[in-house]
């Protein structure tokens, strides 16, 4: 799967269909719960900082439907985000992941800078 850089600039959709998107109040009661974090931004910028646990299947190179299935079964809670509304690589991975039968997806449209802006664990 091939995305252009101009797409990764785009606004990100406010909503996906067959997800629930969530504020980052919501997505630390998901995270609390023991819910999958899926990060899909680059390595480069996993490994600067991510949500603790989350998961790096980079849209770009690695999310697919095996990689997913490795961590999670369709009726797990799963989270994605990624750098927020300017990001839409969480929107192409929630919207993957419902079109993939799953049916706890949480698009966390604010992504990473509303975690760390309220405060939450960061790794």
């Amino acid at each position: 799967m091939f995305i252009s850089f101009a797409v990764l600039a785009e606004e990100a959709a406010m909503n996906i269909d067959g997800a629930t998107t969530v504020d980052a109040a919501k997505a630390k009661e998901l995270f609390d719960q023991g819910a999958l974090f899926v990060d899909p931004r680059r390595e480069t910028e996993y490994e600067a900082g991510r949500i603790p646990d989350a998961v790096s299947l980079e849209l770009k190179s690695v999310f697919s439907e095996a990689a997913l299935a490795e961590h999670a079964k369709p009726d797990d809670a799963v989270v994605f985000y990624c750098n927020g509304p300017k990001c839409p690589r969480s929107a192409k991975c929630s919207e993957l992941a419902v079109s993939w039968g799953y049916k706890q997806v949480f698009y966390f449209r604010d992504g990473f800078p509303a975690w760390q802006d309220a405060g939450y664990p960061v790794e």
